[in-house]
């Protein structure tokens, strides 16, 4: 058996000792997001470190934890804080939780992050839509030894982030009357911010926002040919965009301060997705 799968089973086992729970949507909440958590009927929560070869998320904002729940009626798996892979971690160690989220029978993957905005249409706060993504600057977490028993050696990646979802999302975002961007999302490996010169070339290369993570995240996913949708928060304008330095703090008191907003869309988008 494949040593990845073996340990993907293990860490399965560890959950299903805690839980029998079945989530139909799997939530992960990016940097400042994770008090989305709040809007769930909790049925149980695991720690990270409770689960048996787990990786566990170090940066200031993750709590770390995975909460079982409902949302509104809609059984939810979501993950209070994500691993990346800066952190030190190899990437099949980063993905663990989203193949795990989909071992436990979530058909659907919400993904969200804090980005930084590239293109100079974007404001501080907007959220965008993901509607493809550039992972060029990472490691494809499917290299090596294919595992057979969450997918194909080649899956395809044409609609990746799902047309109908994203349509379903744009409508509520309507509803709602919230501004929704759409565009293409890069993920670099960090921990560093990235430099104007290599901001200008993601740019040329077709990117809006940019980001340490979620392309990683969609490509497990879509392994196991669960669907996709994603939403980025800008929480800054990229180097050379914006006139300032940046801070990890300024990521969080942009999330905390578009929290509400982002609570309605992701609760409405998620109901509304169930329902399809």
């Amino acid at each position: 058996m494949n040593e990845i799968y073996e340990r993907l089973e293990k860490a399965f086992k560890c959950i299903r000792e805690k839980t029998d729970f079945v989530p139909q949507v799997a939530l992960v909440l990016g940097s400042g997001l994770g008090g989305f958590a709040d809007e769930i009927d909790i049925e149980c929560s695991i720690d990270y470190s409770e689960i048996d070869g787990f990786p566990i998320s170090t940066v200031a904002g993750h709590k770390g934890r995975f909460v079982l729940g409902r949302l509104g009626g809609v059984k939810v798996v979501c993950m209070q804080g994500r691993v990346h892979y800066y952190e030190g971690y190899r990437m099949d160690e980063v993905v663990m939780p989203i193949r795990l989220m989909g071992l436990m029978g979530a058909k659907t993957l919400f993904l969200t992050n804090a980005a930084g905005g590239i293109n100079e249409s974007f404001r501080v706060g907007d959220f965008m839509l993901i509607r493809d993504h550039i992972s060029t600057f990472v490691p494809n977490v499917l290299i090596g030894q294919n595992i057979d028993e969450l997918g194909v050696r080649f899956p395809d990646m044409t609609d990746i982030y799902n047309t109908s979802l994203r349509e379903i999302i744009k409508e509520e975002a309507k509803k709602l009357s919230i501004e929704l961007r759409e565009g293409v999302y890069v993920q670099l490996t960090g921990p560093s911010y990235e430099s104007p010169a290599e901001i200008k070339m993601l740019g040329v290369l077709g990117a809006d926002a940019v980001g340490m993570s979620t392309v990683c995240e969609a490509l497990a996913a879509n392994h196991m040919e669960m669907d996709i949708c994603a939403i980025s928060c800008i929480s800054n304008m990229a180097a050379g965009i914006a006139k300032h330095p940046l801070t990890h703090k300024e990521v969080q008191e942009t999330a905390d301060r578009v929290a509400g907003q982002f609570k309605a869309l992701v609760k409405a988008s998620v109901q509304a997705i169930a329902k399809a």
